[in-house]
């Protein structure tokens, strides 16, 4: 029996832990304020949000940047690290759709749209 790598771990549990992977997501499709990144994840709260963005801020995931505009402005952009996350997402969104069934009633065709546009 291989041991896990302690790299594969720690990468595996940032991006899996819960809202994370959305989060990356989200940025990838070019929502880069608070409120965009909240409006395009469904039942997140402000304050899971703000811990999951802290968190990949933290790992050097994204960066965060305060525009100094009336009011002041706070957008968040993925560093090199987090753009190269974005062939890995594809796959992963790849084989969920080969593999995670829907439940009933459940339609995320829009989600589509958003997948073509990144």
């Amino acid at each position: 029996m291989h041991r896990v790598c302690i790299r594969f771990h720690a990468a595996i549990e940032l991006i899996g832990s819960k809202w994370s992977g959305a989060v990356l997501r989200a940025l990838f499709t070019d929502s880069h304020r608070f409120v965009d990144i909240k409006n395009s994840i469904p039942l997140i709260s402000d304050t899971m949000l703000t811990q999951r963005l802290r968190d990949l801020e933290g790992a050097g995931l994204i960066v965060r940047h305060v525009v100094p505009t009336s009011p002041v402005r706070v957008e968040y952009e993925l560093t090199e690290a987090g753009r190269e996350l974005g062939p890995i997402l594809d796959e992963i969104i790849a084989w969920s759709h080969r593999w995670i069934p829907l439940q009933s009633g459940d339609d995320d065709s829009e989600h589509h749209v958003l997948e073509a546009s990144a």
